[in-house]
């Protein structure tokens, strides 16, 4: 838990992983009333990386905004996604602080050396 009162608003605190599995289950249980069941939460997840998609699509990508397109927000959007994968870690019993550690340990395993020597890296 935060050192902060649980009270605080959360703009106003640090928010590590554990505080934000914490805050998305408090929010769950006072807000939201429960949490949707794992399917539902995938489809939820599934579409707001499409929002995420749709944006980068047309900022980074070729595709262009109607002139009647939301434009969206893309630190909003990405932030969905995190609520979600949040929801579901928490209804998996996953500790997300702890998975991303063997995430990245797995990672600077496999991959010590090999993006480094990938030629299409090289700039």
């Amino acid at each position: 838990m935060s050192d902060a009162p649980e009270n605080t608003p959360v703009t106003e605190r640090v928010l590590s992983l554990r505080t934000a599995q914490d805050d998305v289950d408090r929010w769950i249980r006072t807000i939201g009333v429960r949490y949707f069941d794992p399917l539902t939460n995938l489809a939820q997840l599934v579409e707001e990386v499409g929002e995420v998609a749709r944006i980068l699509s047309r900022t980074c990508g070729e595709q262009s905004y109607k002139s009647t397109d939301d434009q969206g927000d893309l630190a909003d959007e990405l932030a969905d996604v995190l609520f979600v994968t949040i929801c579901l870690a928490n209804q998996s019993g996953i500790d997300l602080t702890d998975a991303l550690r063997t995430n990245l340990d797995k990672k600077t395993k496999r991959d010590l050396d090999r993006h480094r020597n990938n030629p299409k890296l090289v700039d």
